[in-house]
Formats: C-alpha cells, sequence, structure tokens
C-alpha cells in the first residue's frame, strides 16, 4: 500500500494524541467515576456521546460505527440514569484541563496560545454537513480554560474527520465490523487488539470475515487483504482524507507552529504513559 502520507492524515496524528488522553489517562477516563458512573465503557458512551442528549443506543452504535450493538445498548440509555449529558460534559472537560494543562508546558506559552486559537477557531467554522456527531461537538460551548479549548477544539476535529470516515467506508459498503477486520488484515492493529474493545463476538467476526473473503478482500485463510482489499482501503483512507481536506487546508498556514507543539505535547503524553503504542485507533506514536 502507499507509504505517502497526506496533509489531512499527518494533521490527524497531531491533534488526535490531544483528544486521545480521555481514553488512556486514568484521571481523565474515570472522571465520571467521582459522579456514580463507574466503569470504562459507561463514562466511555457517556462522554463522548454527551453532545447528542440523552439518547439510546442505535443512534450511538450508528454514529460510532464499529461497536456491536448489544455492547453499546449496556450502557445507553442505562447511564442517563445516573448522569445527565450536561453534567458528564462539565467533568469531562474539568478532568482533561487538568490533565492536559501540564502538557501544554512543552510548548512556549505563546505558541501554545496561537495553537489554541486557531484549532478553535478553525473546529467553530467548519463545515459539518451530513457530520452528525461532529455538529454535536461543535454545538458545545467552547470552554474558557486554555487546555479545555484545545481539548474541545481537537475532539470537534476528530470527530469531523470520524464522521467522514464513516460516510468513506459505507460508500465502499463496508459495515463498521467489517471495516475494522479490514483494519486488522492491513496489519496496523490486531484481532486481539481490536475486537474486545468493540464488543463482537467470535461468531459474528467470522462471518463477517467469510463475508470479506467471499467479496474477494480478504484472503482464505484471514491473515490478509488481497490485492483488491488492499485497493479498497487504499480508497477508502484516500477518500476520508479528501473529505477532511477543508479543516486542513485552513490550518496550513499555522502548520510551522502547530507541528512543533502538538509533537512535542504527544511526546509528553506517551511518555507519561497516556498513549499506548497499541491503540484501537492505530494512531501512531509521536515521531
Amino acid at each position: 500500500m502507499s507509504t505517502v502520507v497526506r496533509p489531512e492524515r499527518a494533521l490527524w496524528a497531531l491533534y488526535e494524541p490531544v483528544h486521545a488522553i480521555t481514553y488512556f489517562d486514568p484521571a481523565t477516563f474515570g472522571c465520571l467515576a467521582e459522579a456514580g458512573l463507574h466503569g470504562f465503557w459507561n463514562g466511555y458512551f457517556a462522554g463522548r456521546a454527551a453532545p447528542l442528549g440523552p439518547t439510546g443506543p442505535a443512534p450511538v452504535t450508528a454514529l460510532f460505527f464499529g461497536f456491536a450493538p448489544a455492547m453499546v445498548a449496556k450502557a445507553l440509555p442505562k447511564v442517563w440514569s445516573r448522569i445527565t449529558p450536561e453534567r458528564a460534559l462539565e467533568l469531562r472537560f474539568a478532568a482533561t484541563s487538568r490533565t492536559l494543562t501540564p502538557y501544554l508546558e512543552q510548548g512556549g506559552a505563546e505558541d501554545v496560545r496561537r495553537v489554541t486559537d486557531a484549532l478553535v477557531a478553525t473546529a467553530t467554522d467548519a463545515v459539518v454537513d451530513g457530520r452528525a456527531l461532529a455538529a454535536a461537538w461543535q454545538g458545545v460551548p467552547v470552554p474558557e480554560d486554555q487546555a479545555a479549548r484545545l481539548w474541545w477544539a481537537a475532539s470537534v476535529l476528530r470527530e469531523h474527520r470520524g464522521d467522514g470516515h464513516v460516510i468513506a467506508a459505507t460508500h465502499a459498503e463496508l459495515s463498521g465490523l467489517e471495516a475494522g477486520i479490514t483494519h486488522c488484515a492491513l496489519g496496523t492493529i490486531t484481532r486481539e487488539a481490536l475486537q474486545p474493545s468493540r464488543g463482537w463476538t467470535d461468531e459474528e467476526w467470522d462471518v463477517a470475515t467469510e463475508g470479506l473473503v467471499a467479496r474477494g478482500l480478504v484472503t482464505a485463510g484471514h491473515a490478509a487483504l488481497t490485492p483488491a482489499g488492499q485497493t479498497l482501503r487504499e480508497q477508502v483512507e484516500a477518500h476520508t482524507d479528501r473529505l477532511a481536506a477543508a479543516p486542513a487546508a485552513v490550518l496550513a498556514e499555522d502548520l510551522a507552529v502547530i507541528r512543533p507543539v502538538l509533537t512535542a505535547v504527544a511526546r509528553a503524553i506517551q511518555a507519561a504513559g497516556s498513549l499506548p503504542a497499541v491503540n484501537p485507533m492505530g494512531l501512531p506514536l509521536p515521531d
């Protein structure tokens, strides 16, 4: 497959670690427990879906794309009997601010301010037509605290790209499960790492894999993508990048500042153990 990294994907690798602390830093992903919402996945679904309001499992399964419906249904709508979406957002912003603020010391104060302002402005103005999750996060009032503002902007931009990825994958006639299987067959993440975190049973996974074999996208031994599968995967990723082009173009003039600041922040996050080398997003470690 192509080794050329498009600028849209390179930009994602810069801002995604800022957002991802909410999944991998213990003090952050456990922040909803203080409101009585225990368990990682209860907090995950409540925290990420909070801008949608007290919704049930079906819309979240569709928008998050890749989680087994049964897994989502274990958390939703149960969590909304324990915490309101507004409270979930309040606690999430407070926790990410506490966690992220020390990491921002890796960049000069003026550069961090410029990066934050640029990402916030881009996230605020991003066109979200057909991108429900990005639109929901864009509709959340921008926090005043700098670290929380940066995290909000990174969250809007990553959901904007994620919504675009769902568009690209479904255009390629891949379900969320099938997209995950092709991701594993590509070799960027293992089945052992992805399947449990998405809640699919072995039977569901194997049936979907056989369907991909029948389509000529995965080898009969399930070990890798076929040439047709590699081509389809490249098309999905290229389509995802094209759909993320507008925000990347807006940020291009600030990239000379964005790149070193966010790379330094990502390195600090990784050094602290809050950015694992193997993660379900396929996020690469900072260079």
